[in-house]
């Protein structure tokens, strides 16, 4: 059997991630920073072993604080802004791809929403 290989690209294609198997878990976070990342109403992060992805490229670090007290740690592309991947201090085993990020319609969907009480209105309640 053979073993799934995703890539996740920035919108200019100069930063690439490619990804080993099944995403542990995608998760869509409708928190503000996320809106804001994004410029969407929510975020779709998928959830990798870090032994399983594999980054190439420039990019740049944007640290922020999060509600749990630990750091998370965003990668973006220095050419086009896209925020690709980042780690969540505390779980450090995993890295979060943004699931956008590999274009591919067949992506596996979130299991789980967050931040609930941040969701736009028009978005359904029921969207997972």
């Amino acid at each position: 059997m053979r073993m799934t290989r995703r890539t996740a690209t920035c919108a200019c294609g100069q930063v690439r991630v490619t990804c080993e198997g099944e995403p542990l878990k995608v998760s869509l976070c409708h928190c503000r920073e996320c809106q804001r990342r994004t410029g969407g109403p929510f975020g779709v992060a998928a959830f990798f072993p870090r032994e399983a992805v594999a980054a190439t490229g420039e990019t740049r670090e944007f640290r922020r604080p999060s509600d749990s007290g630990f750091d998370l740690i965003f990668r973006f592309c220095p050419a086009c802004g896209s925020t690709v991947w980042w780690e969540a201090l505390r779980m450090p085993d995993r890295i979060a791809v943004a699931a956008g990020a590999f274009a591919d319609p067949d992506f596996p969907p979130p299991g789980q929403a967050v931040y609930r009480e941040h969701r736009h209105a028009w978005i359904p309640e029921d969207l997972i």
